[in-house]
């Protein structure tokens, strides 16, 4: 009998609503004797319908899904299914998301972009005992641990100045133009709404504010919601519309 007749074979369920990429990834999970594919869904609806009957080993899940996000179906799994380990692969790498994700039960956050992941390797791995990350994602966790910039400064405000050459800006010659909505979301994400709350002032879904948040990290060439923010007012795009925007009770 040969080794991997007596390996475990783990179940994995997939959530995914890009049809291009959940095909690649089924084609992952299927290529690997270890991992058996129990099923695939592109909606949050289609999911909660499955979990709500069985379960699985493994859960790999998309935050952005048309009719909901990721995080409120990783919330009822690990609830149901507390032996099922979850693994967001998303295009999103901001602090909110990742920290929103390992609240709900994520295991693992692995970046869309992330080329070198194995999606196959990556899901055994974590039911060997680890907890992937992207190397962008765990940049951004610890730069969250890291002390803000007004403590940082006050621990080495004693110390000799030392000259820090700045990074040029071609914002001059290549301006930042935002749309309207654009405009709004990156208000309100200035001011701490969350993307649920967002998609509520505006009368969009979730997976929409994500949309435009994510052209929103394309033209800033920013990756997280802090940097957004710090890009745009750098660059005066936060001085047209705030008064109006105000987070309801």
């Amino acid at each position: 009998m040969s080794s991997l007749a007596t390996q475990e074979v783990w179940t994995v369920v997939l959530v995914e609503d890009n049809q291009a990429t959940r095909a690649f990834l089924e084609t992952c999970v299927r290529g690997h004797g270890q991992l058996r594919l129990a099923a695939s869904f592109a909606t949050l609806a289609s999911a909660r319908a499955w979990f709500a009957q069985q379960g699985a080993d493994l859960l790999l899940v998309d935050l952005g899904l048309p009719d909901g996000s990721g995080l409120d179906l990783m919330r009822d799994v690990r609830q149901r299914w507390p032996h099922c380990d979850m693994l967001v692969v998303s295009m999103f790498g901001d602090e909110e998301n990742v920290l929103a994700s390992i609240e709900a039960g994520a295991v693992g956050y692995v970046h869309k972009d992330d080329e070198a992941a194995d999606i196959a390797d990556t899901l055994l791995a974590v039911k060997r005992g680890a907890s992937p990350i992207s190397p962008m994602i765990a940049r951004h966790l610890l730069r969250r641990m890291q002390p803000a910039p007004q403590a940082a400064q006050a621990l080495t405000q004693a110390e000799p100045a030392v000259a820090v050459p700045q990074p040029l800006h071609l914002e001059a010659s290549s301006p930042i133009v935002l749309s309207r909505r654009e405009q709004e979301v990156l208000e309100f994400i200035a001011r701490g709404f969350s993307y649920a709350e967002i998609a509520r002032q505006q009368g969009i879904t979730v997976h929409t504010v994500q949309t435009y948040i994510k052209k929103l990290y394309g033209k800033l060439a920013v990756h997280s919601r802090s940097e957004a923010v710090y890009e745009a007012n750098r660059l005066g795009l936060l001085n047209h519309f705030g008064s109006q925007f105000k987070r309801q009770p």
